[in-house]
């Protein structure tokens, strides 16, 4: 069977339709993995010594086993205890709680890289810790895993093309629809492989933007 470029054409206006989900998904899984990322960022900083050793479970975990059985987990397990989860849902706290891992590793990174001597003159100015990681950490520390984080979010929007083995309708499954009723599986595959990468491309760019705004803000 010959490629048909006529036919991906014709495909790529529903292939675009479809990842307006993987871009709600992506973005919701961003925001939220930002916010748990510095949580537990926070609280590994407070060193405590039977949370960490929970934390390094976790970390262990997410590390340790594919992101695909992570998913699977959130739908097909979860619900054995009593948390019934929809597919989206299901599929956002298990990207979320993956990618909060790495976010918060890379935040433990960029934190060795912040002059301790900065934390020290503000706790001698008698701010509150709060007010330390608000003020002075935090701003400094988000701007220098701009590039990690640029990556991070990435791969979370890749990963949510993994939510169609979970009935998610994103872009991949509403292509694997398409390949069912055309028998056309190459086109509808390169059309979905087109929408990620100029997703990502878009993603790319717009981390580029903010790392030169960021550049010049220094400067």
């Amino acid at each position: 069977m010959k490629f048909n470029f006529d036919y991906l054409l014709s495909i790529l206006p529903r292939l675009i339709e479809a990842s307006s989900v993987n871009i709600r998904l992506a973005f919701f899984i961003m925001v939220l993995s930002l916010l748990f990322g510095t949580g537990f960022t926070i609280l590994r900083a407070l060193k405590l010594p039977v949370v960490n050793e929970i934390i390094a479970v976790i970390i262990s975990f997410v590390r340790g086993t594919p992101l695909l059985i992570q998913i699977f987990i959130a739908y097909y397990v979860l619900p054995a205890v009593g948390l019934d989860l929809s597919p989206e849902v299901a599929g956002v706290a298990a990207i979320t709680f993956n990618s909060m891992v790495f976010v918060s590793e890379t935040m433990r990174g960029g934190l060795s890289t912040i002059d301790p001597g900065q934390i020290e003159a503000s706790t001698a100015l008698g701010l509150k810790p709060r007010a330390i990681w608000q003020k002075v950490v935090l701003p400094q520390l988000f701007r220098r895993i701009v590039p990690v984080l640029v990556n991070e979010a990435t791969i979370v929007v890749k990963g949510t093309a993994l939510l169609s083995v979970i009935t998610v309708v994103e872009v991949l499954r509403t292509a694997q629809q398409m390949a069912s009723a055309s028998y056309r599986p190459f086109e509808t595959l390169v059309g979905a492989a087109l929408i990620f990468l100029v997703l990502n491309l878009v993603i790319s760019l717009a981390g580029k933007v903010a790392e030169a705004r960021f550049a010049l803000a220094r400067a």
